[in-house]
Parts: C-alpha cells; structure tokens; sequence
C-alpha cells in the first residue's frame, strides 16, 4: 500500500458564525512544541477586524436582550459540547503546551468546568450585583446590570484552551458579545472551540475568532469606535498593552489589563457591566 499524502490543513477566522478566509489571503504555520507542523492559521489583517466588530455590533441586541436563564441554557450547552469533543481538545492542547496526556486531561476538564461556572452565574447577577436603593422620599430606586456592549479579548499566550474559557465565558455571560484575537502560536484550540459554538445554540456573531497577532490586529480593534471594552489579559508584552491602553481611551473604554486573575470569580464578570438605576414613585 502506498503511503497517504499529507493533507496540510488550513483553518480559517470565525466571523459572524461562518468561517470566512481572511481578506488578506495571509496565513502562518503553526507548530507543536516539538517542532512539528500542525497546521496554517488564517493570518487576521484591518478588516478581518472591522467586520468581526460588525458582526459582534448586529448580534449585541438580540444576545443582550434574551433572559438570563436562556443564556445560562445555551452557554451550559457548549460545556457539553465541549465535553463531548474531549479527544480531539485533548490532543490540541498536548501538541500545542507540551503537557502529557493526564495534565491535558485536567486542563480540558478545568476549562468545561470553568464554563459550566460561569454559564451558572446567568441568572443569578442580577440580584447579586444589582439592589433596591434606599433613598429619601416617596420612590423606589432599583439598580440593575446591563452588559457593557462589544467587548475585544485578547487570549492567553501560552494557555491554549483554559486561559481562553477564562477570559471569555465571564464576557458573554451577562449578555456582551465578543471580539477574541486567539494566542498566536497556540491558536488550535480556540478554533476548535469556534466550530463548538458554530454547532451549538450560540447565535452567530456573539463570539468571533480572529487568529493572528495581538501587536497587529489588536491596535485597529482597541482604538475601533465601535468597541465598548477591551480585555488585555492575554498581552504579554508590556509596551503593547501601553500602546493597546492608550488607543482604547479614544473613545473611553472599558479596560482590563494584564495581569489581572484569571479564576473563576465574579470579579471577571463585573468590569464589563453597565450600573442602570431607575427611580419610580411610589403609588398612593
């Protein structure tokens, strides 16, 4: 029997809940830590990253706007789905971290648990960050969260799968949808998660996948006048994040910077919540 040819795959952005080539036609080569070839990555340019901020615009309504339980179905929805492509996760993260079978078992089982914790927090933010204002006079003050808008994530470097969930799961539980240029060298994963979300009940353009560099793709994104927050969590380099930071306040975003924990933890969710306080008289 003759041997096979090898067929070098090349994945593609996920935009809009389709996988479109980049506009450019650039792609780079993605290797395992052992210097073998896995894969060519679509290579985001400009406008790869305005249309995934238009695509993130045009499904903020209708994500924003569906009940908080519905969120947590759908989003505990791609945990199974998650769940039920173990195998292949397991052998992305092995190739792109380096880590045995049993430490990539444990991230795969970290980052769906991490996503079952957060799509449990859909239903219950409002009344742990919300409250009834006491005031002085004859009204009710109520105070309630809303979701910030479209929020840009840049994911870990070197966490291939559960820095992504990290990041991302707290941004789209409380109704935001996302922007997420995915770690450069490691990018298998997060792809992987796109075709997820593309199979499961999350509505196109809520999460949009952009593989490329952070220095690049994320300077156009942070000084968009269209995004509403940025997420820099993932930038290792100092100097970008500064450069990332100052282009961001064009417009006064939102910002998270580097550094800041990545565990499960309220904390994650909160900075990209909007306080929305309503004073109402109380009837006679």
């Amino acid at each position: 029997m003759s041997d096979r040819l090898d067929v070098r795959k090349t994945y593609k952005l996920f935009i809009g809940g389709a996988f479109p080539r980049s506009e450019s036609g650039r792609t780079y080569e993605v290797a395992a830590t052992d210097g073998r070839f896995l894969a060519n990555a679509s290579k985001a340019s400009r406008k790869d990253g305005r249309d995934a901020v238009a695509a993130a615009r045009k499904a903020f309504g209708g994500w924003s706007t569906r009940t908080p339980y519905n969120r947590g179905q759908i989003l505990y929805r791609v945990a199974e789905v998650l769940e039920g492509r173990r195998d292949q996760l397991v052998a992305e993260v092995r190739a792109a971290e380096g880590v045995s079978e049993k430490q990539a078992n444990a991230i795969v089982s970290d980052a769906v648990d991490t996503w079952v914790w957060y799509a449990g927090w859909a239903d219950k933010l409002s009344q742990v960050t919300g409250n009834a204002n006491q005031v002085n006079g004859p009204f009710f003050n109520l105070t309630s969260p809303e979701p910030t808008g479209v929020v840009v994530v840049a994911a870990p470097q070197q966490s291939s799968l559960l820095g992504l969930v990290e990041v991302l799961a707290p941004v789209l539980v409380s109704g935001n949808t996302a922007v997420v240029v995915s770690s450069y060298g490691r990018p298998l994963p997060a792809i992987t998660l796109s075709e997820i979300l593309s199979t499961s009940d999350v509505p196109g353009g809520v999460v949009n996948v952009l593989t490329g560099d952070i220095a690049e793709v994320g300077s156009w994104l942070a000084g968009h006048l269209d995004v509403d927050a940025l997420d820099l969590t993932g930038v290792d380099d100092p100097e970008v994040a500064r450069e990332l930071e100052a282009e961001a306040a064009i417009n006064l975003k939102r910002v998270v910077r580097p550094g800041t924990p990545t565990a499960q933890s309220l904390q994650r969710i909160t900075p990209f919540l909007e306080a929305k306080t309503v004073w109402h008289p109380i009837g006679v």
